[in-house]
């Protein structure tokens, strides 16, 4: 990563820890203030590398930052919508859930399961448009899988 970059990482990470910033217009507007020349396209790849994600907080909408986002803010409705948005399939592999979301969005589905700090759960791995749900031991997965279906409202969807 090349010094210019580290830096507007920064200078991005510090502007969402102070400002309550709704868009990337926004960002790109408060960026180029501070001397850097990016575009639009260049702030939506910051946010994605920084892991920045909008949250509602107090009523406002705004992007906020990983450790700023408390288990609470991500209350069952609002993973109740991201799996309902972004879900595309899911099946029950052993211990686990595979989900598949379209290109680019595995990680927003793997970030609200997270915060939504659910007690069943180990943890989640993402890549691309393919994520894990690792159920702890003892953890029925089929269960959670069920789970996450009436969480979406399809219980009697068939994916896989």
């Amino acid at each position: 990563m090349t010094d210019t970059r580290s830096r507007r990482l920064r200078a991005l990470s510090d502007l969402i820890r102070a400002d309550a910033l709704a868009s990337q217009e926004e960002v790109t507007e408060r960026l180029r203030a501070f001397g850097f020349d990016v575009t639009q396209a260049t702030v939506s790849r910051d946010l994605e590398q920084i892991g920045a994600v909008k949250v509602k907080r107090g009523g406002v909408l705004s992007y906020a930052l990983p450790d700023q986002i408390h288990a609470a803010d991500w209350s069952t409705d609002r993973l109740q919508r991201i799996l309902a948005e972004w879900v595309t399939g899911m099946e029950a592999a052993g211990q686990m859930i595979v989900i598949k979301t379209p290109p680019g969005s595995a990680h927003l589905v793997a970030s609200a399961i997270d915060h939504a700090a659910l007690p069943e759960i180990a943890g989640t791995v993402s890549g691309d448009d393919t994520m894990f749900v690792c159920c702890r031991d003892g953890v029925n997965a089929h269960a959670i899988l069920m789970r996450f279906k009436r969480m979406m409202g399809q219980e009697k969807v068939s994916y896989g």
